[in-house]
This record gives structure tokens, C-alpha cells and sequence, in this order.
């Protein structure tokens, strides 16, 4: 079993969604978590609502704080746009996915970073088995 951990500035998008994505494609075979280096108060509203037209409801999820803790669990971690504030932990892989952040943007342009997230994280489990 894999453990990922999905890593982006305020843990509000990109990386809830990668997170989401992952456990439903992961079937409980891998472990994933996210966090952000600096967590924003809630999930954006436009993420719950592209997540709800795939039947995945975030609302229970609050952003957290990325610990040195939580990278040593990992044995994968995922980047997305939190640059050089994220720790490197010797023995970890480290993959960057160059993701815009959904933030404020139109639900058209949400979806279209979610449907890349969903393709990413299809390839990911599929290369972990």
C-alpha cells in the first residue's frame, strides 16, 4: 500500500481534489492525504461544486497545515504550486504537477483542471497497481 500525500499552497483545490480523485481510483488499494503550506480557512466553493457533479461531496474537509510529520508518512508526494516552501524529506519520491489554481475562476475552467487531475491521478494508481 502506497501512501500520497497531494501538496498545494492552500489546500482549498488542487490537492482536495487530487486527494478525492485518488481514494475513489485507489479503491482503498493506497492512502492519500493533503495538506498546504498555507492553509485557507475552507475548500473553494467552485471545487464543491465541480466535485459534487462527479458525486464526490468535500464539504467535510478543511484544509491543514503541511507538518514535516505529514510529508515522513508519505511515500509519494505531489506537488502543485507551493515551490520551495515544501520540505523535502530524504527517501520520499517527489512528482510536480503544474496545475493553475482554481481559485476564484469559472466553473468551466474548474472542471477542466479537475478532469485533469482525474487523468493524472487514473495514471498514477494504474502505475502503482
Amino acid at each position: 500500500m502506497t501512501k500520497v500525500l497531494f501538496v498545494c499552497l492552500h489546500n482549498a483545490g488542487r490537492s482536495q481534489m487530487s486527494r478525492a480523485l485518488f481514494e475513489r481510483a485507489a479503491g482503498g488499494r493506497h492512502q492519500a492525504r493533503s495538506a498546504g503550506t498555507q492553509p485557507a480557512a475552507s475548500v473553494h466553493p467552485e471545487v464543491l461544486l465541480a466535485m459534487d457533479e462527479l458525486g464526490i461531496d468535500l464539504r467535510s474537509r478543511r484544509p491543514s497545515l503541511l507538518t514535516p510529520e505529514l510529508a515522513e508518512w508519505a511515500d509519494l508526494v505531489v506537488t502543485m504550486g507551493c515551490g520551495d516552501q515544501c520540505p523535502y524529506i530524504p527517501g520520499r519520491e517527489y512528482r510536480d504537477w503544474e496545475l493553475p489554481d482554481p481559485a476564484g475562476r469559472p466553473l468551466a475552467e474548474v472542471r477542466e483542471v479537475r478532469d485533469e487531475i482525474g487523468r493524472r491521478v487514473e495514471q498514477l494508481v494504474a502505475e502503482l497497481g
